[in-house]
């Protein structure tokens, strides 16, 4: 499947995952990226078109949507009822991928020797 159908079957990028894990509180464009940089240490960035173009996604979805009057240069977003309800789903699916991968490399690490 591609990967641009990943909001259709529920599961989200990593790029949408922290965009939506930003909206959590009103965010705009440039508060979304700092935000992304600061919980991550450096680890992930996001560029303005990559952003921009996954926040529409993110909006087509209902994920996420316009806060206050979305008039002016700086346009804020944040999450929906929905887009926080896929953010904890998500979020469960990524720590049961940590536990299933945990399980394989302790395994590994039993049969070695």
């Amino acid at each position: 499947m591609a990967r641009n159908d990943s909001l259709e079957t529920g599961e989200l990028t990593d790029t949408s995952f922290y965009i939506l894990l930003s909206l959590v509180e009103a965010r705009h464009g440039y508060l979304i990226m700092q935000n992304i940089e600061e919980l991550t240490e450096g680890g992930f960035s996001i560029g303005p078109a990559s952003m921009y173009t996954t926040i529409k996604k993110l909006l087509s979805a209902g994920l996420i949507e316009l806060y206050g009057d979305g008039k002016g240069k700086r346009k804020t977003y944040i999450a929906t009822n929905i887009g926080l309800q896929m953010l904890e789903k998500d979020i469960q699916r990524r720590e049961r991928m940590i536990v299933h991968a945990k399980q394989v490399m302790n395994q590994k690490g039993d049969k070695s020797g």
